[in-house]
């Protein structure tokens, strides 16, 4: 009986031929997923409850159900472009806009701009402390395929 052994080629450059991404974008990947799947699922909580958020944040009914069917169409969007052969752009964009977000968002709270009672207020800079820590992911896995 004789057997055959395939082997697969090594690829002598830095993108994987099959799946035609790089070797050190998991990392990158990982936390657009992630962002991807806590937007997602705040903008669903955000939907479901928008009636009892409105009381609680200060923002209206109608507002809060926006504000949530927005995340969870951007998480959508966001989860299957993370798929991306080329991820590294895309990663640059949703780095800089989380960036963004994070800067506006605090200044309007800390300015008073928002209509966001104390308890609103709280729930965005839980919202910002994690969209920080998933850009500072993003950032690591940028810089690992610079």
């Amino acid at each position: 009986m004789t057997a055959i052994v395939t082997r697969s080629p090594v690829p002598d450059t830095d993108v994987d031929v099959a799946a035609g991404t790089a070797p050190h974008d998991s990392l990158l990947r990982f936390a657009l997923r992630a962002d991807a799947t806590l937007c997602a699922a705040v903008g669903l909580l955000a939907a479901m409850t928008a009636d009892q958020l409105a009381r609680i944040a200060g923002l209206s009914a109608t507002a809060g159900w926006f504000a949530g069917a927005t995340l969870v169409g951007y998480g959508a969007l966001l989860y299957v472009l993370a798929a991306a052969s080329h991820v590294r752009r895309l990663g640059l964009s949703v780095l800089t806009g989380n960036v963004v977000f994070a800067v506006v968002a605090v200044v309007a709270i800390l300015a008073g701009w928002s209509p966001l009672t104390g308890a609103g207020d709280d729930l965005v800079l839980a919202f910002v402390g994690a969209t920080a820590v998933l850009a500072w992911l993003q950032y690591r896995g940028v810089r690992r395929l610079a």
